[in-house]
């Protein structure tokens, strides 16, 4: 049986176009992506177009992906990172 603390998601490397990295708790990923979805609310991805409240919007980003386009050359990523073993 997997130990369940592989599948926590606490903390975040953040990448961004031009910008150095950043650890973020999932709390601090979850309102950097509110801040950016807000926005850019006339350009969403498809799939978060079905949510209409920011908060879900981001809260669904966090959980199924890892990447957006903002636009040319610019871009938002995070990866889960486990800073203790």
């Amino acid at each position: 049986m997997p130990d369940s603390l592989m599948y926590q998601q606490d903390h975040f490397v953040v990448l961004e176009a031009n910008q150095p990295e950043q650890i973020l708790t999932a709390a601090e990923l979850l309102e950097k992506l509110k801040v950016t979805l807000a926005q850019r609310q006339h350009d969403l991805p498809r799939d978060v177009q079905k949510f209409t409240a920011i908060e879900a919007q981001a809260q669904y980003l966090l959980e199924t992906s890892c990447e957006l386009d903002l636009e040319p050359g610019q871009f938002l990523q995070w990866y889960a990172v486990r800073l203790e073993k």
